[in-house]
């Protein structure tokens, strides 16, 4: 969408997202006419562009979509069914302490509301399963744990690491340790 766009209505497409970004990390909530008017614009703009305040988060965390994306093809990519393993849950952590909390929601909300943020969700999804079925076969994590149990621990652990980040490399490897076979 944001590719067909005139140079004004794309200049005010990544104001609003430039001023949502901030409201996040100022911990509020985005509403749509206060997105508007600390970005300058008519409320028209803002629901032309974002017609919900989900759509609008969608898109202040496409980037960091994109970097999940990233993350789990680069840990398909390594041979080693336990590194692989591990570089994903480590390295989705540090991505989101590096957010502030808007990937989690787009992350496990039930609907998206742009169709690439559904992509990146299916990819994400199929590139855990691949990299769950490796570590099932080598023995690196029980076969009962689903893709959705490593999202569900995964927010757990974010929260933790949260709350003291110089424990991070504890509650890693707790988590990990938890995973494998008895």
């Amino acid at each position: 969408m944001a590719a067909n766009l005139r140079a004004d209505a794309q200049r005010n497409r990544e104001r609003l997202i430039d001023v949502a970004r901030q409201e996040l990390a100022n911990g509020c909530r985005l509403q749509l006419n206060d997105i508007a008017r600390k970005a300058g614009v008519g409320v028209g703009t803002v629901y032309r562009h974002f017609p919900t305040p989900h759509a609008l988060l969608e898109a202040v965390v496409g980037g960091e979509l994109a970097e999940l994306v990233r993350i789990t093809e680069h840990s398909l990519a390594i041979e080693d069914a336990a590194e692989a393993f591990t570089y994903l849950i480590g390295s989705i952590m540090d991505l989101q302490l590096r957010t502030d909390g808007g990937l989690t929601v787009i992350v496990t909300a039930i609907e998206d509301a742009l169709e690439q943020t559904t992509r990146a969700k299916e990819q994400m999804r199929k590139g855990t399963e691949e990299l769950l079925i490796r570590a099932y076969e080598a023995g690196v994590v029980r076969r009962e744990v689903t893709p959705e149990d490593v999202l569900n621990l995964m927010l757990g652990l974010e929260e933790a690491v949260r709350r003291d980040p110089e424990r991070r490399e504890l509650y890693l490897s707790v988590l990990l340790a938890g995973l494998r076979p008895k």
